[in-house]
């Protein structure tokens, strides 16, 4: 390869579509703007959602739910998620070095799915009751 034979690929480049050029071009007269109307004058537009003065679609719509601003702070722990971890010891730090909780994370709580048979120490990690008692039944404690 040499700098005077680089060229671009193949379809990369391509002509500037030149509207309002005359007949032969296919975009004359009225340069692909159609007739009349307000798309069709210069700096005439609307906004996004605009349907000519109906009632937009996004307010014609009823509201529903909300999004919790805490939901990137808190994350769920399974049983099974516990018992493949190695230590006994576990705290919100551990679980984010494992990669089991996102940085972000600042409560951590341990639900009942799967099961755990062998005794852990939470720390600083809440648990539900059903967890709370699986761990217990394995000899762990929640602190």
């Amino acid at each position: 390869m040499q700098l005077n034979t680089i060229k671009p690929a193949a379809g990369a480049k391509h002509a500037k579509r030149r509207v309002g050029r005359g007949i032969g071009s296919g975009l004359g007269k009225t340069a692909g703007r159609g007739h009349k109307g307000q798309k069709s004058r210069a700096g005439g537009y609307h906004k996004v959602g605009f349907e000519g003065g109906q009632m937009p679609l996004q307010r014609r719509l009823p509201k529903r739910g909300f999004k919790s601003l805490a939901r990137p702070f808190n994350a769920e722990v399974t049983l099974s998620d516990l018992q493949g971890l190695v230590g006994e010891e576990i705290d919100l730090l551990t679980l984010k070095a494992v990669g089991l909780v996102p940085e972000l994370t600042k409560q951590v709580k341990v639900i009942k799915s799967g099961e755990i048979s062998r005794k852990v120490t939470l720390k600083g990690v809440a648990a539900t009751a059903g967890a709370k008692a699986a761990i217990e039944a394995a000899g762990g404690t929640v602190a």
